[in-house]
């Protein structure tokens, strides 16, 4: 594909191979931008058909493939947005915020365009049918998805579409568009690693015009915009709701619960509590239009702006609205670059801006600075390097998660959710029975519980595996990474995907971060197995430290760049010595997928977060509330701590808990997953006929047994 780009941004051409329009095989969609913007009048008029152009993610006009596509195609185009409960219930208050106000500008934009935006309330498939019968629409376009829930309503809405166009002369189906970053004619074609795409060096796609949308030409009743508040009346008016008292868990952070529960025991806190209350002025015309004003927002153009200001943070400003961009830089930053997610995450998640639209402003600026040039040796201005590095990162992640729907060659069906803007894999087998999930330890991912999760279903359980942010093939942000946020996602995952309590397995760092979770929201754990867990037992504690703000210094930057180093030569090794029993687990697939994950994108921040993980709160404190619910299993050749020292702490100082020692090492749930899966069935099966004892002698008013 050449490309030809002038200095201005709405000037830019491409040329493209096919002049082929449709959508059926959106990695082959190209597009010529400057011939789409506006198709001839007269050519329009002979195309039949009225296209339904639904929105979710994608709330802009600016390069928008699926709007130029319907553009070019058809003769009217009716621009939906339905507020459907299963979706809305997903996002956070301050994203609902966002919401209405981006689809406030795509209404004002479309209506430029001599459109608007028909906005309807219900189940998508619903409106969508009622809605093609009304205006007798022959096509459905749609943005392609990969969280697990959009997939399964969008095909919901293909079966609805399909039986009410089935009188149709030839099938129907909803035609799905992407905005691609790199140029790739297939998902069989992108790399197995992000070191490889780099090589490719991949032809990027630069971003399209607003096309002139044909009028719908329709009598149709274009609807309003909710409030706020009505629009939190309808979610938490449906029977898709959470639990209400589930939900006000996820409104506070587990460093204020642990701040409360230290209070409660009265025990002396140490470190520091920091409000994020603070009250701040804004200005009328602010891009931070939300309560907290953190998060950039409102319509693409203002978006713009902000990012504009954002790149040329280190040339200061005079102007009101740019300088108040910068005061939010300076607060955001809490590590190198993690301003820019910080600030425009949420709005690249709503699709207010795409993100090759993002790109393709930094590295103009960039140009400007530098006589149109690039260097080889990196970005002149930090700014610009955070926004392509996050864009970039976030479109790996997403093509990855792409094709592990379209092109599942694992162990298990990969499923996506999303979880603050970043994209998390999981994976469920089994289909009745009590809940369990499995969290695994640092540098692996939900495949190292690949012999557990039939294994433990085949007893009679539904099993999830989480890969944690930051590992495998989950997203890596440039966040700071830390215990309690993990904790928190596992917290987010149970309440928003399983949706009831858990029994939970955690190893080594799993097994430290299910236990904070299991001690600061135990209503939402049945029983806790911690197998060569991380964290110490302090007998008698006097107090517990709250986590301190964290940073990166010189020496965390360096100590990453050198772990990497070490881990990436040396990684064989390091994980053939967690098996000491049965070395040849330790096989070449894992060790593999485990080196392919140190080359995404992000790895050093997290690796950077190792020098500042807090595993100082007691595991006996964390688990002084789970008497009789806790099962350690430990394997007693475990390179990296003294097991019988550990176990002999953990049954001096925590009440009620029970030890398994088997002959393994670090990872026995991989090591010897025969063995792992009889003790957890075991335990499991236990716990249950304990707690449904208890449930019975409720029931008959016999008061509450101990377990």
């Amino acid at each position: 594909m050449a490309l030809f780009v002038s200095p201005h941004p709405l000037s830019i051409r491409l040329l493209s191979r096919s002049s082929d329009l449709s959508l059926r095989n959106p990695c082959r969609f190209r597009l010529s931008a400057s011939s789409s913007t506006a198709a001839p009048a007269a050519e329009r008029d002979k195309r039949n058909g009225v296209a339904i152009l639904w929105y979710k993610h994608d709330l802009r006009v600016d390069d928008h493939p699926g709007l130029v596509a319907a553009a070019a195609r058809y003769r009217s185009v009716v621009p939906l947005y339905v507020f459907d409960h299963r979706l809305l219930s997903r996002f956070s208050d301050e994203v609902l915020e966002l919401l209405l106000h981006a689809l406030s500008d795509l209404k004002y934009s479309l209506r430029e365009h001599s459109s608007d935006l028909l906005i309807r309330y219900g189940s998508a498939e619903k409106v969508i049918q009622e809605l093609v019968k009304e205006v007798n629409a022959t096509c459905l376009l749609t943005e392609e998805e990969v969280e697990y829930d959009m997939m399964k309503t969008i095909n919901a809405v293909r079966e609805t579409f399909a039986k009410v166009t089935s009188h149709l002369e030839r099938n129907r189906d909803i035609e799905l568009w992407r905005t691609p970053f790199y140029d790739l004619e297939n998902l069989e074609d992108l790399p197995l690693s992000h070191e490889d795409l780099k090589k490719h060096e991949i032809p990027l796609v630069s971003p399209f015009l607003c096309p002139a949308v044909p009028a719908a030409q329709l009598n149709l009743d274009w609807g309003h915009l909710p409030t706020f508040d009505y629009l939190k009346e309808f979610i938490n008016g449906n029977t898709y709701k959470l639990k209400r008292s589930w939900t006000s868990l996820k409104e506070t952070s587990a460093e204020n619960i642990l701040q409360k529960a230290i209070v409660r025991s009265e025990t002396s806190i140490t470190g520091d509590v920091q409000s994020n209350h603070a009250s701040r002025k804004r200005m009328d015309n602010s891009v931070f239009v939300t309560q907290s004003g953190k998060i950039v927002g409102g319509g693409t153009l203002a978006v713009l702006n902000a990012l504009a200001a954002y790149l040329r943070y280190l040339e200061g400003t005079a102007r009101g609205d740019w300088q108040e961009v910068h005061d939010r830089i300076r607060e955001a930053e809490s590590r190198d670059g993690a301003s820019f997610y910080a600030l425009f995450g949420p709005a690249l998640s709503l699709g207010i801006l795409s993100r090759r639209r993002v790109y393709y402003e930094a590295i103009k600026y960039e140009k400007e600075r530098n006589a149109g040039f690039l260097s080889p040796f990196g970005y002149s201005a930090s700014t610009v390097a955070a926004a392509v590095d996050a864009v970039c990162s976030m479109e790996w992640y997403w093509l990855m998660a792409l094709k592990s729907q379209k092109i599942n060659r694992g162990m298990h069906s990969v499923r996506i959710w999303r979880w603050k803007g970043h994209l998390i894999q999981y994976t469920i087998i089994g289909d009745k029975g009590p809940a369990v999930l499995l969290v695994h330890g640092f540098g692996a991912f939900l495949e190292h519980f690949r012999d557990n999760l039939v294994g433990i279903s085949d007893g009679g359980n539904r099993v999830w595996a989480i890969t944690l942010l930051g590992f495998g093939r989950s997203e890596k942000p440039n966040i700071v990474y830390t215990e309690l946020m993990w904790a928190e996602l596992l917290r987010d995952f149970v309440i928003e995907v399983v949706g009831e309590p858990i029994h939970l397995v955690g190893n080594s760092i799993g097994g430290y971060v299910a236990a904070i979770f299991a001690g600061l929201w135990p209503t939402l754990a049945k029983s806790l197995v911690l197998m060569n867990s991380a964290g110490d037992v302090v007998p008698g504690y006097s107090s517990i430290p709250l986590p301190k703000e964290r940073r990166t210094s010189g020496a965390t930057w360096l100590g990453a760049r050198l772990l990497l180093f070490y881990l990436r030569s040396s990684i064989g090794q390091i994980v053939r010595n967690c098996y000491p029993v049965k070395t040849e687990r330790a096989d070449k697939w894992l060790i593999n997928e485990m080196l392919r994950s140190s080359y995404d994108p992000g790895v050093l921040v997290v690796l950077e977060g190792i020098f500042s993980f807090n595993l100082s709160i007691p595991l006996n404190f964390l688990l002084k509330g789970f008497n009789g619910k806790v099962l350690v299993v430990q394997g007693m050749k475990d390179p990296i701590s003294n097991s019988k020292s550990k176990l002999a702490m953990l049954t001096e100082h925590c009440m009620g808990i029970l030890t398994r020692e088997i002959d393994a090492g670090h990872c026995p749930h991989d090591e010897v997953p025969e063995l792992v899966n009889s003790i957890l069935c075991e335990w499991i099966v236990e716990v249950e006929d304990k707690l449904h004892h208890i449930e019975s002698c409720l029931s008959f008013g016999g008061g509450t047994p101990k377990l």
